[in-house]
């Protein structure tokens, strides 16, 4: 049977992007349980709520929901627990820096299988403020008025 390749999305956080400048963005691993996998490999995840910290040394990714897997015995687990994730040292020790300035979060933008493998993506994030939100949909809307209107004008 041939392995699996490509990067296939399970679930993204658009509202993140949405609330947040992101600044940088790092792909990490995760460390899943059984059942987890199985849940994610049917497609099934939320990211809304969740957010990542380092505790001594060590990347956290808190709240994100990953429900129950459906056919899962007395083993099954726990749709909100904390889950580890897997970074280097050196990506470890430039986020602590970096969310140490201040204002600075990380959020979990994507999950998503590479190789078969479950990765995460999550960005290095500064929050909007009201008017930076309206700004950034005028924006988006102004230029999908200009794209409309040189379709038309093309015709």
């Amino acid at each position: 049977m041939p392995r699996e390749t490509g990067r296939k999305v399970i679930a993204q956080n658009k509202r993140a992007w949405h609330d947040y400048h992101i600044e940088d963005t790092y792909e990490a691993g995760l460390v899943l349980q059984g059942t987890e996998v199985k849940s994610l490999r049917l497609g099934r995840a939320s990211l809304l709520d969740g957010y990542a910290v380092i505790k001594d040394g060590e990347a956290w990714l808190i709240n994100v929901h990953i429900p129950e897997y459906t056919m899962g015995t007395w083993t099954n687990h726990a749709a909100r627990r904390t889950r580890k994730l897997l970074l280097h040292r050196k990506e470890i020790d430039k986020l602590v820096s970096k969310t140490k300035e201040g204002g600075l979060t990380l959020v979990p933008l994507a999950i998503y299988f590479k190789d078969g493998k479950a990765k995460i993506e999550i960005g290095l994030a500064k929050g909007k403020k009201d008017w930076d939100k309206r700004q950034t949909l005028a924006e988006n809307q102004a230029k999908r008025e200009m794209a409309r209107s040189l379709r038309y004008r093309n015709r």
